[in-house]
């Protein structure tokens, strides 16, 4: 009895669920498992949970023998659950295999399973993610897409959004796009979909509604006009402002331009130590300050001394960080 207990515990399973045993099998190419036979326990009405739409049903039959549901890995041994898959008759959708509480309908794999394949996605590449889990990539995806359908059902992202930054990332190779919208109070990503243009632009806006859209205060971009344009026509309340990783990007480009004029203007002088000191200060003009090595802190402060131009131009490009920063966007 304590060993069940013990393994309705590490199982996660809940209350209405019995462990009945646990076994060592093995696979059909020899691999030896672990395999945890449980069952719920039986209802006095007979009646159970539609596997599609929770709804409370009658009951119908006991189903067509044993399925088994792969769960997180005991150490390095695979596990899974199996049980009996009874049947339900519910009203909307007609006979349909009743709902377990440690996996979704029609799924192969516990709930346990995808949450920790979910996260993985997050935190870890794609080749960790397959071979610590021992699925393929594209069972991944699919897990993924079911953990942000349930996301979505449980509350809109879209919902309350007061402050957004819109910018496209590539993806795969060759130019495909997507464009992204974050959330500049949470920090989260509220909403992607292929394509750069203003035709997904307004799809995001579209999805929103006229009344969310006129509550935003602030959107964030890039210079681009596909982005700039839907915005200014859609969002009547709301500011556009420049992004603050262009912003820092394009002053730091500028800086460059600075150093590399000023490098080569030493060096068409004939003054090649000061033409070479100026060509190792990249980094040293990049760093933030706080951040600088003693080595580096001296060339600048030698920059400080001996060349004007460029020492206003690294003074310009600190000064709109902080800025950037401040804004929060």
């Amino acid at each position: 009895m304590l060993l069940k207990s013990l393994w309705k515990w590490l199982l996660a399973v809940g209350n209405r669920v019995v462990i009945e045993r646990v076994e060592r099998k093995r696979l059909d190419d020899g691999e030896p498992v672990l395999v945890v036979s449980v069952r719920l326990r039986r209802r006095r009405t007979g009646r159970g949970f539609c596997g599609r739409c929770g709804r409370l049903s009658a009951g119908y039959d006991q189903g067509v023998g044993q399925r088994r549901w792969r769960d997180l890995d005991q150490g390095t041994t695979r596990t899974f659950l199996e049980a009996a898959a009874p049947r339900v008759a519910c009203k909307v959708h007609g006979v349909t295999v009743a709902a377990v509480p440690w996996a979704r309908h029609h799924v192969g794999v516990t709930r346990r399973f995808e949450d920790q394949v979910a996260w993985l996605a997050v935190h870890s590449s794609k080749k960790a993610i397959t071979e610590l889990m021992r699925i393929a990539w594209r069972t991944v995806g699919a897990i993924v897409e079911r953990i942000c359908d349930d996301a979505r059902a449980r509350r809109d992202p879209l919902e309350g959004l007061r402050r957004i930054g819109i910018d496209e990332i590539s993806y795969r190779k060759g130019h495909r796009y997507l464009t992204v919208v974050v959330d500049h109070d949470t920090g989260r990503l509220v909403w992607a979909a292929p394509g750069r243009n203003k035709a997904t632009v307004s799809k995001f806006f579209n999805e929103l509604g006229p009344s969310r859209t006129l509550k935003i205060r602030l959107v964030s971009a890039d210079a681009a006009h596909w982005i700039g344009d839907v915005v200014r026509s859609r969002c009547l309340n709301a500011k556009l402002t420049m992004d603050a990783f262009h912003v820092i990007q394009w002053a730091t480009d500028a800086l460059d331009v600075v150093r590399r004029q000023v490098w080569n203007d030493a060096r068409a002088a004939g003054q090649r130590t000061h033409a070479r000191e100026l060509k190792g200060a990249r980094y040293a003009l990049w760093r933030n300050p706080e951040d600088l090595t003693e080595r580096q802190a001296a060339k600048l402060a030698d920059i400080a001394r001996t060349n004007g131009p460029l020492y206003r131009a690294y003074y310009a490009d600190v000064r709109i960080m902080p800025t950037c920063l401040v804004e929060g966007v």
